[in-house]
């Protein structure tokens, strides 16, 4: 009985970049940066994804030669996409005082207590209204650019544990920060984010 010797499109793709292929490097890149844009925005706002995926794609020219196979070529890239995010963020590493007072942008500083609780919440109207402002992504898009204005650790913090359902303890160790620093990043996100929902829902502009 003779047995068939099948190699799928990826083993071919590997095969193609361990020679040193400039056309399945090319495909390769534009098969899998997609995915692994999504990983690195996990951890990083957009311009430190973008960099850290076109680092990731020169360190795989050389790493490609050292990959097994024990795992598929997608789940590889999409690791070390991970392990230099991770490695990002614990070298911009801020250490964030715990004074909820301190920093506080001015439009900020009245709506809160020396405390840090609300002195005036914000009126969030998750109504009809809202679902069809999602649905038009007027609402998703101003989401997205008043993300991508956070400090980086603030916006980190907010993505890993709201966004991602990650444990405190593991983006306190991602972050490398201490509890009490993650629950003041993540105050400190969430004013700003609230704030920006309140506005929008009042006046319809971003």
């Amino acid at each position: 009985m003779e047995t068939a010797t099948h190699q799928s499109d990826e083993d071919i793709l590997i095969q193609g970049l361990k020679s040193g292929s400039e056309a399945d490097f090319q495909k390769a890149v534009r098969l899998y940066t997609p995915g692994m844009m999504a990983v690195a925005s996990y951890y990083l706002d957009k311009a430190s994804a973008e960099e850290t995926v076109q680092d990731c794609w020169v360190t795989v020219i050389d790493a490609i030669q050292n990959f097994e196979g024990r795992s598929g070529l997608k789940t590889w890239l999409h690791r070390i996409v991970a392990n230099r995010a991770k490695n990002h963020l614990r070298k911009h590493k801020r250490e964030v005082s715990a004074d909820f007072s301190e920093a506080l942008d001015p439009e900020l500083a009245s709506r809160f207590r020396p405390n840090g609780r609300w002195a005036t919440p914000p009126s969030l109207r998750f109504h009809e209204d809202a679902e069809s402002l999602m649905e038009n992504g007027a609402l998703s898009d101003c989401l997205d650019q008043h993300l991508a204005r956070l400090p980086e650790t603030q916006r980190s913090a907010l993505m890993l544990y709201e966004a991602h359902q990650h444990k405190s303890d593991d983006v306190c160790n991602l972050l490398d920060v201490s509890a009490s620093n993650l629950r003041v990043l993540l105050h400190r996100a969430r004013q700003k984010i609230f704030l920006m929902v309140e506005t929008f829902q009042e006046t319809g502009e971003c």
